[in-house]
């Protein structure tokens, strides 16, 4: 009655019941739906109680629906019925208007990929296209683009390439850090969800010949997902790559890593220490920025001062102050350093030691007591010394304010469900120094038949001693400390892949594809 009256929004009421039910709720607005989980729910039922299936998870049996009564039970019930009485249901709250409207947009058309490329490849409107509302009706290409973002979520990708050739566009999503086609759809459609995909950046349209970047904010099964954008001109057109941050899976914390108990030991005796600096190092994608998240999730609460300088901040984190570079206003890593040390930090992290200027003003910050967290590109933990050497940094500076130095790599996990061992061959057995059982991937239709389901950090730690400092100051050569750094019981990453492969935690192939194990064959 009070919406009927216009003395509130239904947005209003819907905040206020979510706060006196204790239930969270969502915005529809911008929402995407699944094709898959609209299957569960018929669309007069929908219609009839005002809900709206969002998302589906088979592995706990539980569907998250948009309901305007959090209390409805006659709607759970039927729902249940439905389904046999085994499914787990979780509520959010929304407005009556915007379940309407949603339930028009998501029951009025193809969401399905399969069945919009046919729409545009035919000419063909599906029958509930032709009888939904006109404003309800979208563009087949506004709903192919939600349609792929939506697919490239649900296989948990984390990134979209839009790739043009010279008579059709090949669509590939990153998945576990392997890129896999999943469409090719005709060169004719590819200026159309082009133009989409600029807008929903907020990119400019009309320039094609110069890079560009953007962001898409972008709302799916209840959960917001940002999505950077970049575009990069090429011989057949501009290519467009999608970089997805879901925000759901949040901060892994140190034990979800996969850290052996050798390394979370020695990664906790580092952070121990005060001031000086923590480097990790890896290529690009290795997964470096979310070490340290996790480190700084490990220490962060409201005793202390974080804060970070980055290109571009990737994922928010409570209290913490966090600070994109930008070149408009000449606030690169260098000035950046400056400015956040006249706030009064404990600890800053740096997002890239890329020049001498950044690395000598972070070995500045370490040196003036603060614990200084940043990324170098490097091939391993002992490489980090000659490269920071090679940048200018002095030999005691460095010696003297180096905490340790972690360098890691991201490895597949070979599936529980369907891994088989074998016998190691005879080439294989010399790299374990004795007759092994290893395991390669089978696939099955748990890990989608890809063998591999998730992945894991594969780190060698150099944490620095009395000892090894000395000798670095003293320009020692990397065989020298890295002698010497065994005696602590430090392990090369190949050493540490080897261990993982004998335990089955991956396979052979998959460390091959990630490290140089000829020198091991070799040897």
């Amino acid at each position: 009655m009070l919406v009927a009256l216009d003395f509130i929004s239904e947005n209003a009421l819907r905040d206020t019941l979510s706060e006196s039910q204790g239930k969270a709720s969502i915005e529809l607005t911008c929402a995407t739906i699944d094709a898959a989980t609209l299957q569960l729910v018929p669309h007069e039922l929908a219609r009839r109680h005002h809900l709206l299936p969002l998302h589906y998870d088979p592995s706990q049996q539980r569907l998250t629906i948009a309901v305007r009564d959090g209390d409805d039970l006659v709607a759970l019930d039927a729902i249940t019925a439905l389904h046999g009485g085994h499914l787990d249901i979780e509520t959010l709250l929304a407005g009556e208007t915007d379940i309407d409207r949603a339930i028009d947009r998501a029951y009025g058309h193809e969401l399905a990929i399969d069945g919009i490329l046919h729409e545009l490849e035919t000419g063909e409107t599906d029958a509930r296209v032709r009888h939904a509302a006109p404003e309800q009706s979208k563009q087949p290409i506004i709903r192919l683009i939600d349609a792929i973002l939506t697919d490239a979520v649900r296989q948990d990708a984390s990134d979209i390439h839009f790739e043009p050739e010279p008579g059709f566009l090949r669509i590939r999503y990153r998945i576990d850090g392997l890129l896999k086609q999943i469409r090719s759809v005709h060169k004719t459609h590819w200026p159309a969800m082009n133009v989409r995909l600029k807008v929903l950046a907020g990119m400019n349209i009309a320039e094609t010949r110069a890079p560009q970047d953007g962001h898409i904010p972008f709302s799916m099964q209840g959960r917001q997902i940002d999505l950077r954008a970049s575009v990069q001109p090429t011989l057949h057109g501009e290519n467009i790559v999608l970089r997805i941050l879901d925000r759901r899976r949040g901060l892994p914390s140190l034990d979800e890593l996969g850290l052996t108990q050798h390394h979370r030991r020695d990664i906790e005796r580092m952070m121990a220490r005060p001031e000086g600096i923590i480097l990790v190092t890896g290529p690009t994608g290795s997964g470096k920025t979310t070490t340290l998240y996790s480190m700084l999730r490990q220490v962060n609460d409201e005793t202390i001062n974080i804060m970070t300088l980055e290109d571009p901040v990737e994922l928010p984190m409570p209290i913490v102050r966090q600070t994109s570079v930008a070149e408009a206003v000449r606030l690169d890593f260098a000035n950046g350093i400056r400015s956040i040390m006249r706030q009064d930090p404990d600890i800053i992290l740096v997002g890239e030691i890329r020049d001498s200027e950044t690395a000598e003003m972070a070995f500045r910050a370490a040196m003036t007591g603060h614990q200084v967290y940043a990324t170098l590109h490097a091939n391993s933990a002992l490489g980090a010394i000659p490269r920071l050497l090679d940048i200018g940094i002095p030999p005691d500076i460095l010696a003297e304010n180096i905490i340790g130095i972690i360098a890691q790599r991201l490895v597949r996990r070979l599936c529980d469900d369907c891994k088989t061992p074998y016998p190691a061959s005879a080439a294989e057995a010399r790299l374990f120094e004795q007759e092994q059982t290893l395991f390669r991937p089978t696939g099955c239709k748990r890990c989608q038949f890809r063998g591999y389901r998730g992945r894991f950090a594969l780190m060698e730690i150099l944490r620095m001693t009395d000892v090894l400092a000395e000798h670095v100051a003293r320009r020692a050569t990397v065989g020298k400390i890295r002698r010497l750094a065994e005696t602590h019981e430090f392990s090369t990453l190949a050493e540490e892949g080897l261990r993982r492969v004998r335990d089955g935690t991956t396979s052979l192939v998959e460390l091959g594809r990630v490290l140089d194990l000829t020198q091991l064959r070799s040897a």
